[in-house]
């Protein structure tokens, strides 16, 4: 007995032992050096990796991504701004630029390429200058736009993401402001550019500023053989940096379809000298584009079935219930069928004509892993309620022409019994 409580805490020891191998392989031995990691897929959202991702950090340049999608949703791109004393030369000593002159008019897609390739810090300035006035009133409408997208715990003070104790995110916020704002086919188009050249202006007269992008991922030809940290399915975003920050970035890859994201803040280096946001960011991609999939449960625009619809005319009675948004679900590539997973279909209570094309009248849920996946639920075709008035006129009509099919046939008898007797009284004459 006594044998045996001695063998007891051996092998839980062992249990835990093997418990935690399970977990590492469960995880692919999945190892990040940077203290601040989130990885999720863009389309869904679903979080597949994260490290302290609702801690606050510095955002440092990754706070751009807001200025552009103010920039992109305030602005047409062929608009003028013109860079006051105050944009340009209120960024501090040793802060990114790009030789942006005082007095300078520039268009806003001259400003949002330098402002998300070169990471200038004027131009962000210039940009909220001439959206809201000041730097102040446009850092008020960065945190409203931060609220309208779901950030937990943002704060922005400024357009550019220089360094000030108030100035914050965590990376889960940054992941949904990234997101978002790829859903914009130029801001998409801009963050994908490794080269850009700012052509001459009116106080500018060379075309000498000439930047490459900050974002080492993109880098195909890097001429630094050991710093070479190309991605092949990288896509953008944005990178960062400040002494406070460390290296920051707020990164995005596709590949066959599928979109990820992964957010790194605070990031160092490793032991050897290697960029840990850098490294972190491909080992992370690799480990989703591996292990994931997304299985499509539902086609936008599709028919979910067809119902009849109470006090509607007859014509249009039946009603196609459409699915308005593409479900899509991410899932473990060696996960089971998804084919019999039942919806929860919740339709309006008091359905009833007349019904409006298009309009809502319900919405259908996914409940997959304790993550929800839902849509709103449309009218298919417009659904006319039945009239009373139109319901008698129709029967009346119908009565009338039964009534005359009857006297047709009434009269048409007559006629026949008559041509009978005609003929009797011939052949009785006779």
């Amino acid at each position: 007995m006594k044998r045996l409580k001695k063998l007891v805490p051996i092998f839980l020891a062992l249990l835990i032992i093997l418990h935690c191998k399970i977990i590492l392989a469960n995880t692919n031995d999945l190892v990040t050096y940077s203290p601040t990691c989130l990885l999720v897929e863009s389309k869904t959202g679903k979080i597949i990796y994260e490290k302290n991702a609702y801690e606050k950090c510095y955002p440092a340049s990754t706070t751009k991504i807001m200025t552009a999608i103010l920039t992109l949703e305030y602005c047409k791109l062929t608009d003028v701004a013109t860079a006051s004393y105050e944009a340009v030369f209120s960024v501090p000593v040793g802060y990114t630029n790009a030789n942006i002159q005082v007095g300078e008019e520039l268009t806003i897609n001259q400003l949002l390429h330098v402002l998300l390739i070169q990471s200038a810090n004027e131009a962000a300035n210039v940009l909220a200058e001439h959206i809201a006035g000041s730097v102040e009133s446009f850092s008020t409408m960065m945190n409203s736009k931060a609220v309208e997208l779901g950030c937990l715990n943002t704060n922005f003070v400024n357009p550019n993401g220089v360094h000030n104790t108030n100035h914050y995110s965590t990376a889960y916020d940054l992941s949904l402001i990234g997101r978002y704002a790829m859903q914009n086919e130029t801001f998409r188009q801009i963050v994908a550019t490794t080269i850009y050249t700012l052509p001459a202006s009116n106080k500018y007269p060379k075309n000498d500023r000439v930047f490459a992008t900050t974002n080492p991922l993109l880098r195909e030809n890097s001429s630094d053989k050991v710093d070479n940290y190309y991605y092949e399915y990288a896509t953008g975003i944005k990178t960062g940096y400040t002494n406070p920050a460390k290296n920051c970035i707020v990164a995005s890859s596709e590949k066959d379809g599928i979109e990820y994201i992964v957010v790194i803040l605070g990031a160092g280096t490793t032991e050897n000298g290697l960029s840990a946001r850098n490294l972190d960011c491909k080992t992370l991609f690799n480990y989703a584009f591996e292990n994931y999939t997304v299985k499509t449960l539902h086609e936008g625009n599709s028919t979910l079935k067809s119902i009849k619809i109470p006090k509607a005319s007859s014509s249009t009675k039946n009603l196609n219930i459409i699915v308005e948004n593409e479900i899509s679900v991410l899932v473990k590539k060696d996960s089971a069928d998804f084919a019999n997973i039942t919806p929860t279909v919740e339709l309006n209570s008091d359905l009833h004509a007349p019904i409006t094309q298009n309009t809502v009248i319900g919405k259908i849920t996914y409940t997959i892993d304790g993550n929800e996946y839902t849509s709103k639920l449309l009218a298919g075709a417009n659904v006319l309620e039945s009239n009373g008035i139109t319901t008698f006129l129709s029967i009346a009509s119908i009565l009338i022409v039964l009534f005359l099919l009857n006297k047709l046939l009434g009269s048409n008898n007559k006629n026949k019994k008559k041509r009978r007797r005609q003929k009797y009284k011939k052949r009785v004459l006779k």
